[in-house]
Parts: structure tokens; sequence; C-alpha cells
């Protein structure tokens, strides 16, 4: 086990759990819509797609992987919720809100995907 590199997730992942917190708190559901578990994880997506892109493969003990341990597996790792995601669709499911809960799941797995690779491309172009 590498206890440099379980500091480095451990450090992103309190600061991303922290900020996913403060997101929460500032953005309610609205119309039964969880606006926040959305824009973490669209947000999130964007930002790791980014990332990634930026990074490639980096050995952890290299800057780059130092980097991608701290802000990628950390502080988005921590900071995007697949969890809340698929407890959010179940509940709206439950609480008689199916087609909410079907256009929830669908729209946020198809967004965060695009905006993955949105964030893989920008940073792409930026770089040339």
């Amino acid at each position: 086990m590498d206890l440099r590199a379980s500091a480095l997730v451990l450090a992103g992942g309190t600061a991303g759990t922290a900020a996913r917190h403060a997101v929460a708190l500032l953005l309610p559901p609205v119309a039964g819509w969880p606006v926040a578990t959305t824009a973490v994880n669209l947000v999130g997506a964007f930002l790791l797609g980014a990332l990634l892109a930026a990074l490639a493969p980096a050995a952890p003990d290299r800057p780059a992987g130092t980097a991608r341990l701290l802000l990628g597996t950390g502080f988005l790792g921590a900071f995007t919720t697949y969890s809340a995601f698929a407890a959010e669709t179940v509940l709206l499911a439950g609480a008689g809100s199916a087609p909410l809960a079907a256009a929830f799941a669908v729209l946020a797995v198809a967004a965060g995907i695009a905006c993955a690779a949105a964030g893989a491309a920008l940073t792409r172009r930026v770089r040339r």
C-alpha cells in the first residue's frame, strides 16, 4: 500500500465531499428534480474529462500522477456521486414520479458522458 497516494486521495476526497455538501446546501431540488446531484455530476464529469485528457496516464510519483490522485481520484471522485444519483432515482420512482425518475436517469447519464467528452475535447484543443 502506498501511503503517500492514499493520503493524496484522502485529502482530495475530504475537500470534494465538503464541496459537494456545499452545493447541496445551495441548490435545493426544483419540482422534485435533484438539482445539486445533477450539477455536481455534470460539472465533475466535465472537469474529470478535462483533467484526464490533460494528464494522460501518469505514474503516481510524477507531478501529473500526484495531481491525478489528488484532484481526479480524490476531489472529483468525492465531489461527484453515483450513489446519490442511484438513490434519488429510486426515491423519485417510489414517490410516484416514475417519469421524472426515468428522465433523471437517462438525462444524467447521457449528459455526464457528453460533459466528460466536452471537457476532454476542450483540453485537447487548448493544448494544441
